[in-house]
């Protein structure tokens, strides 16, 4: 309100102790809302609490069991002080519309079901077709405000020169797309991409007078036309672009320091102690031996091996490594020609 007071307690907006802090104070819910299903396995795996920090949602099959852990989570925060925001607290169904709600918004990431045939339909356990498929894409709130940012800067870059502009887009552009890089999120990309395109033309023509001054700010850069890049090479980055990788859930109990070099090697492409290029190669691999098919284990013993000895020319490079069993190494050596160099035509 335009007047500066000093801050006697609380923590910082954004301040790295908040989410502990959040943890602390929350430390429980998950508990206290499992109780009230039961106290079976069965019983208390049907109902899902996800939270990050103070952020957090509730999934069950019946709507009843969500409205009473509403209650309780509000009689349990009001203990400790805290309360549910009523403009952020809301019943929804994932498939179904309930109060006027499809689906569900949770870390900028919006959840929802949609029917489909059988052939693209999900599977229950039992591998029968449920007749819906659920879709992870980035939120319309959020997408609203990348753009509202993105023209943020572009109008306040109307006078500095386009490679201060690029510089400035490139980073908003990679960082959003990156954060929504594992979920559906190309048609999000391709629109996004579409809209600053026509902002940057906008951007264009008001420097131009009318014109967009396609030779100064528009470029053919490999097979795209149009690319808004500078005569330096600095290209404009495209959401589209960013490759969508998928995210696969940690298997089990697993965690990074359980020993499991196979498994997070594989995973990760690197892991403490395990040599960068024998991670690297596992994780190329997908965690099998090149020549018999079998996954590694981590009891195994694992050796790197030149797909072309380097006695016969082979380079010493990622292309001409393989990661192989002790045994499987052996048995290529024997075969592979190595052993049987003429040193009389090649003495070194």
């Amino acid at each position: 309100q335009g007047e500066i007071f000093p801050t006697k307690e609380g923590t910082p907006q954004g301040g790295v102790i908040s989410p502990l802090l959040a943890n602390i104070a929350l430390h429980g819910m998950e508990e206290r809302v499992k109780q009230v299903v039961g106290n079976t396995i069965n019983q208390r795996k049907e109902i899902s609490l996800i939270r990050y920090a103070d952020d957090f949602v509730i999934i069950h099959k019946d709507i009843e069991v969500v409205i009473a852990c509403q209650k309780i989570i509000a009689e349990w925060l009001k203990d400790i002080g805290l309360e549910l925001k009523p403009s952020k607290t809301k019943l929804t169904h994932t498939l179904n519309e309930y109060e006027g709600n499809v689906g569900f918004d949770f870390l900028g990431f919006h959840v929802q079901q949609h029917k489909v045939g059988n052939y693209r339909s999900a599977k229950n356990t039992q591998g029968i077709p449920l007749g819906f498929k659920t879709l992870i894409t980035p939120s319309k709130p959020k997408t609203k405000a990348h753009l509202e940012k993105i023209e943020e800067v572009i109008d306040t870059h109307s006078n500095a020169p386009q490679i201060a502009l690029i510089t400035r887009l490139n980073q908003i552009i990679r960082g959003w797309s990156n954060y929504y890089s594992t979920v559906v999120s190309k048609e999000t990309f391709n629109r996004v991409d579409n809209l600053t395109y026509d902002k940057l033309r906008a951007w264009a023509r008001r420097r131009g007078k009318g014109s967009i001054n396609k030779d100064k700010y528009w470029r053919t850069v490999g097979d795209r036309n149009w690319c808004f890049s500078t005569e330096e090479g600095l290209e404009l980055a495209q959401h589209k672009e960013t490759p969508i990788k998928r995210h696969i859930k940690v298997k089990g109990n697993s965690t990074p320091y359980n020993g499991d070099w196979i498994y997070w090697s594989k995973r990760r492409g690197e892991y403490p102690e395990t040599p960068t290029r024998v991670a690297t190669i596992l994780k190329t691999q997908k965690g099998k031996c090149t020549h018999c098919g079998l996954y590694f284990t981590p009891t195994d013993t694992v050796e790197v091996d030149h797909i072309q000895p380097t006695s016969l020319g082979g380079l010493d490079e990622y292309k001409n490594l393989q990661l192989l069993h002790k045994h499987c190494h052996d048995t290529k050596t024997e075969n592979d020609g190595s052993l049987n160099k003429n040193y009389d035509d090649n003495p070194f």
